[in-house]
């Protein structure tokens, strides 16, 4: 399994503190059967990271890894807040996509507005980059707004999934919005968004077995997060739950640089 999403490096976000607590919540996520670990600390105001604060935890972290005899590879990558990409150079950009590819994490915002959200994002599509949405079942502005989602996974983008979402670790509002999305077809990914090894745990098959997606799970965490660090084209979704629904966000999606209407 490859998860796409985590908070696995100390002290430069709201991760680990510790590398010790890094190596605690890596060796969870391998005993999970994940082989590996995308490393996606927070870019934003807040935590104003960038590649070169994150390759050297990336580097540091592998190699305790190996000391400790832990099977698994963490990979560098970058949450990249949307409030926040404006004040990037496209350099700075380019080196923030996961595991080096021109794929870049977005998390929107946590507010019951997003305005700008498809801007900024159609804007990075015509620049050449490509865009997984952060935890959009999360956002009360998509909640609001789901045309909004439609149209931006219609360009192109793709949606990674907290796994706890699926399961009400987030409250049942955004459990019942990430299971519509599912039954839609409108989740490409699923990830554990860990933060630690018990509150955000490093768990995906778990949660996505108790949401009924297990026959979609090779798709959500093999083929496609191993497209995106590949470069690769994005796999066409395999028949399983939600198909019924809808086939048309089942992966032939439109030219980026064309706004969906």
């Amino acid at each position: 399994m490859i998860d796409l999403h985590s908070h696995v490096l100390s002290g430069i976000d709201d991760g680990p503190p510790t590398i010790e607590g890094s190596v605690a919540l890596a060796r969870a996520a391998a005993a999970a059967g994940t082989r590996k670990l995308v490393a996606t600390p927070h870019v934003s105001w807040h935590y104003p990271n960038d590649a070169g604060t994150i390759a050297p935890l990336v580097a540091q972290l592998n190699e305790r890894l190996v000391a400790e005899s832990v099977d698994l590879q963490v990979i560098a990558g970058a949450e990249i807040a949307m409030t926040r990409i404006s004040a990037l150079e496209p350099a700075q950009l380019t080196s923030l996509g996961l595991g080096g590819s021109v794929w870049l994490l977005i998390e929107p915002p946590f507010t019951p507005v997003a305005t700008g959200l498809d801007s900024i994002v159609f804007d990075l599509l015509h620049r050449g980059s490509r865009v997984v949405l952060a935890h959009p079942e999360r956002c009360p502005a998509l909640h609001r707004d789901p045309e909004l989602l439609r149209s931006l996974i219609a360009a192109g983008v793709l949606t990674s999934i907290t796994a706890g979402s699926l399961v009400g670790r987030f409250g049942g509002e955004v459990r019942r919005f990430a299971l519509e999305l599912a039954r839609e077809g409108l989740i490409h990914n699923v990830a554990s968004d860990a933060h630690d090894t018990s509150r955000r745990p490093p768990s995906v098959t778990a949660e996505l077995e108790r949401a009924g997606l297990g026959p979609l799970a090779e798709w959500l965490t093999e083929a496609v997060p191993a497209a995106i660090l590949g470069g690769g084209e994005i796999p066409r979704r395999p028949d399983g739950p939600g198909m019924e629904a809808s086939r048309r966000a089942a992966w032939r999606p439109r030219s980026p640089f064309k706004r969906a209407s």
